[in-house]
């Protein structure tokens, strides 16, 4: 199976519901992804989700797991793949949210949109958890069906304090990180709730494009099998 380039454009494309469930039915029943092992269980996980997690919900099975919220969209996310330090995240039959290994949003696909992002190296996302002073980072985004494309966007990255979140009722004490965003049109801001230890993101608010965000929320993170 082909590798996508991270920092290559991708054509602009407009997903519907039936090209996503074609997508995903190639991808649970292929064989080759890391994060859908049980095809059947895969299937039903991916296209029958509640609104809102629960924490009994989410123990019931033991596939990873992401809470999503935008403007026009509540679903609980399934992994449905992965190739490298990229994942594939399927709410329903709604959207697909890619997401870095960290948590970073990548874009997304659904309800007659698509969006890309990419971070030009050196992305202080990769290790997060170092990240004392303000650090600028350059961004590159697609919008489609605006057929806005490479256009440049600059973050200032700083780091916040300890704050407690709540994530299906379990506190965690989570390192914050504003990253205010100028440029192509965008003037809002990034959150990240992230492991002070470790830069991995649990939660986020990450703009898709001018004022469309995402709110995402990890509740089973997808963890590789070791050797």
């Amino acid at each position: 199976m082909a590798r996508t380039d991270a920092a290559r454009p991708r054509p602009a494309h407009r997903a519907s519901a039936a090209a996503l469930l074609a997508v995903a039915v190639a991808l649970v029943f292929s064989g080759c992804t890391t994060g859908s092992r049980s095809t059947a269980d895969t299937f039903r996980l991916m296209f029958h989700r509640p609104a809102q997690a629960t924490a009994e919900g989410v123990a019931a099975n033991r596939f990873p797991q992401m809470q999503v919220e935008t403007p026009g969209l509540v679903a609980v996310a399934v992994l449905g793949y992965v190739d490298g330090g990229r994942q594939q995240w399927y709410a329903g039959t709604h959207a697909v949210f890619e997401l870095t290994r960290n948590g970073l949003l990548l874009g997304a696909d659904g309800m007659g949109r698509s969006w890309r992002i990419r971070v030009l190296d050196p992305s202080p996302f990769d290790n997060l958890q170092s990240v004392n002073a303000p650090v600028t980072v350059q961004r590159r985004y697609d919008w489609t069906p605006a057929y806005q494309v490479d256009v440049a966007v600059t973050g200032t990255l700083t780091r916040g304090k300890l704050e407690q979140v709540e994530i299906l009722g379990t506190p965690r004490t989570l390192q914050r990180f504003d990253e205010q965003l100028h440029g192509g049109g965008m003037s809002g801001r990034n959150v990240y709730w992230a492991d002070p230890a470790t830069g991995f993101i649990w939660k986020s608010r990450q703009h898709l494009s001018p004022g469309y965000v995402a709110e995402l929320t990890q509740l089973k993170p997808y963890r590789p099998a070791k050797d």
